[in-house]
């Protein structure tokens, strides 16, 4: 029986989750330099459009029509049978498409994060196909594996509350290997580019923050308790790790920044992702804590050891964190905060850390080989990368025949 209080919550999240999207457009967008904004916004936001109509066509069918294989198949194609009764399968008290749509804004915002690996170096033509093929061949996949209903690593046990596997592992391990595939930007040795809006790396922050809240709590599909704790939680690991970053900053350069805080507020809320239906609050100030250490060493330490260009740290602050949150889940998961999950490695089940290993494994190197394989396709196609005159002369020119200042530099 639909509950229109759940309901009315499941729609508002959706709404939140949206916003993330936009957010993410001036968070990249105020971290590469003028001449390439616009292409970064333009990203986000055909992405929001392309995925839309992707997941009503056939990606909602393929990541969750109940089925035991690779993915769900095209029972539900175009919608079909995805109507406004619930679907006990998901939730008992939210109409199907409430369900549906408010996944739909999950498989939007991971191909987005990817951007960050590959900023001011990417041909738009090839992005949109590369977009496409990753979504249907990598994201649904995976999405039905751990969500779906028949999901083999759902099966195993496997807990992901609101993507850390489906979202943050997979966009993170695909940023790893695009920023090694696609190559540095040109002249990156000489000129480290500095972010050309702080200002709108902020904003972009806090709309990802506020969105956040939809993307967690909202993924208990109830206004319930369990939505309580994860808006708690949530909230929690984002400002301790906020907190940590500009410590391990102020230790390291002598001074902590803006920048500092907002990237580690963000790598607390990709790490507790996964997490936040499954912990307590105290554990999300921990798992917080401990994802702006690992992700710190992985951008400030890592990066510049190996000297791969992720351009804004898609696989530094995404995918590490969403492989920690997902092995955190595994060491201090409660089934006193969650029935419907387990008890992890600090309260006696070793086992299940051990299933968040598997799937964390399982999804990294899935990812990785499709990802590989889709780029070397596309790339015969539609030459990926952009030429270096059009590189020089920026994306926003050379894609979009679009400015967004008088002055470009």
């Amino acid at each position: 029986m639909i509950n229109p209080a759940d309901t009315a919550f499941v729609l508002f999240s959706t709404a939140f989750v949206m916003l993330m999207t936009p957010g993410l457009a001036f968070f990249y967008g105020g971290m590469v330099r003028k001449k390439n904004v616009l292409s970064v916004l333009m990203q986000c936001f055909v992405v929001l459009c392309l995925l839309s109509v992707h997941w009503m066509l056939f990606g909602y069918s393929l990541a969750f029509a109940p089925a035991k294989g690779f993915w769900g198949g095209l029972a539900w194609f175009g919608l079909n049978g995805v109507g406004l009764e619930p679907y006990s399968g998901y939730s008992s008290t939210i109409p199907h498409q409430a369900f549906m749509i408010f996944q739909a804004m999950f498989a939007i915002i991971t191909p987005a994060l990817i951007i960050g690996a590959f900023a001011e170096r990417m041909k738009f033509s090839a992005f949109l196909v590369f977009t496409l093929l990753w979504a249907t061949f990598v994201y649904d996949p995976l999405c039905h594996w751990v969500w779906g209903t028949g999901g083999w690593l759902r099966n195993m046990g496997v807990l992901d509350f609101a993507g850390g596997i489906v979202v943050h592992t997979s966009a993170g391990i695909a940023a790893l290997v695009l920023a090694l595939i696609i190559g540095k930007r040109k002249n990156l040795d000489k000129n480290v580019p500095a972010p050309h809006n702080l200002p709108f790396v902020v904003l972009g922050t806090s709309l990802l923050w506020f969105g956040w809240f939809g993307f967690n709590a909202g993924s208990a599909l109830a206004a319930n308790g369990l939505a309580v704790s994860a808006f708690v939680v949530t909230n929690a690991a984002a400002a301790s790790a906020g907190l940590t970053w500009a410590l391990l900053e102020w230790i390291r350069n002598g001074k902590p920044t803006v920048f500092g805080v907002v990237t580690g507020s963000i790598a607390g809320l990709a790490t507790v992702t996964p997490a936040s239906g499954f912990v307590s609050p105290a554990s999300g100030l921990i798992i917080g804590m401990l994802a702006s250490i690992l992700c710190f060493i992985a951008v400030a330490v890592i990066k510049p050891k190996f000297g791969y260009d992720d351009s804004l740290d898609a696989f530094g602050v995404h995918g590490v964190g969403g492989i920690l949150g997902t092995l955190a889940t595994g060491l201090f998961a409660s089934k006193a905060i969650n029935a419907a999950g387990a008890d992890g490695l600090f309260l006696g089940n070793p086992r299940q850390f051990l299933i968040q290993l598997i799937g964390v494994l399982v999804a990294a190197l899935y990812t990785f080989v499709v990802t590989y394989i889709l780029y070397k396709l596309v790339d015969i196609f539609f030459r990926i990368r952009v030429s270096e005159k059009e590189e020089l002369m920026g994306l926003d020119l050379t894609q979009h025949r679009e400015r967004a200042y008088t002055v470009l530099e």
